[in-house]
């Protein structure tokens, strides 16, 4: 017979963390999956395989005692074996909901010291009550945000594992070459329009750019669209707001260069998929990016927006440096962070939490 998992997230809006879920429950068919979300949201429509999706619809905080209750009444219905959850709030309701004798893992996507959220006291208590309240097996999507999560909380580790983001190798093409010659130069950016991606960096830098060939093509949407639309308005700078789209695997071979200015990262999907269409990197220099990249990518200093310039304008000049640099980066995430390598760690993971 097979055994039930709950895996429990915010929403399937497409961001990194949904974006594993899904890809890893089309690897979980020796289980029945029950996917469980706080609001409807779902980006992914028939991508989504699972035995039954329900969603709570209790988005807010202030809502979370009812989710406690209705999360609780699904766990006696369902009778799981393993519970799953991901990301803050559905991680206090499965710490807070799920019984003792049911096995519960909750992930850690992003160094959470830098998250909005975790600058709010009463969330910071909720994680510190919640994480001793009910322990689980955490795992991390990297040593950055495992050891930002367990430092930044003063917490004692119980049984913790680093599980890095992946890429499904199977959908990657291995015969692309970065460089094409394309005019103007175009470079790429992708994730959601919020602060932590700091767009506005790039906006500062381009200012300088103007008298030069090169655009910048940003995908993704977000809270700040409207601010940094009419910061570009404003500056003048050949930046442009793409929106979000379904196939950034098909348009990423268009452009010369991906670039990334993030302040945080727990391990960047996007930066992943670029690393497998060998694609050269062009990248803030934050922990995080160095545990994906290492020497696979050029950095740059966020202090600094003539320390990018400098950066952009060797890479565009040497076209030698980019194939090399994209090659490097294509062998690396193909041989540390695929879909293949997450898997068996994850069901690693899964059994020895059932016994």
């Amino acid at each position: 017979m097979k055994k039930t998992i709950i895996h429990f997230i915010f929403s399937l809006g497409r961001g990194g963390a949904e974006t594993m879920l899904v890809q890893v429950l089309k690897e979980l068919k020796e289980y029945n999956n029950i996917v469980v979300t706080l609001f409807k949201d779902n980006h992914f429509e028939n991508e989504l395989q699972c035995s039954e999706y329900i969603c709570l619809n209790k988005r807010s905080l202030w809502w979370l005692p009812f989710s406690i209750i209705k999360f609780r009444k699904l766990i006696k219905k369902y009778k799981p074996d393993l519970v799953h959850s991901h990301l803050v709030l559905p991680n206090f309701i499965a710490r807070l909901g799920t019984p003792q004798n049911i096995p519960l893992i909750t992930t850690i996507h992003t160094s959470v010291s830098y998250v909005t959220d975790y600058k709010k006291w009463y969330i910071r208590l909720l994680d510190k009550f919640t994480y001793h309240y009910r322990k689980s097996v955490i795992i991390a999507v990297s040593k950055i945000a495992m050891t930002d999560y367990l430092t930044f909380l003063n917490a004692r580790p119980y049984n913790n594992y680093v599980l890095h983001t992946f890429v499904n190798e199977k959908i990657f093409s291995k015969n692309y070459l970065a460089g094409v010659n394309n005019m103007p130069f175009k470079i790429v950016s992708v994730g959601a329009l919020r602060t932590g991606k700091n767009y506005q960096y790039l906006i500062e830098a381009f200012k300088s750019l103007k008298n030069k060939n090169i655009e910048l093509h940003i995908f993704g949407m977000g809270p700040q669209q409207n601010i940094l639309q009419n910061e570009i308005n404003d500056s003048g700078v050949k930046v442009i707001l793409k929106g979000q789209v379904k196939n950034i695997l098909e348009l990423l071979p268009q452009y010369n260069l991906f670039v990334m200015p993030s302040l945080f990262e727990g391990f960047s999907l996007s930066v992943l998929e670029a690393m497998a269409m060998r694609m050269p990197l062009l990248l803030s220099d934050i922990p995080s990016f160095r545990e994906q990249c290492e020497d696979c990518a050029i950095y740059f200093d966020l202090n600094n927006n003539e320390d990018f310039i400098l950066k952009l304008n060797d890479l565009i000049n040497d076209d030698q440096k980019r194939i090399i640099l994209a090659g490097n980066a294509q062998k690396r995430v193909l041989e540390n962070f695929t879909l293949t390598r997450h898997m068996s760690g994850l069901k690693k993971i899964y059994e020895k939490t059932f016994l």
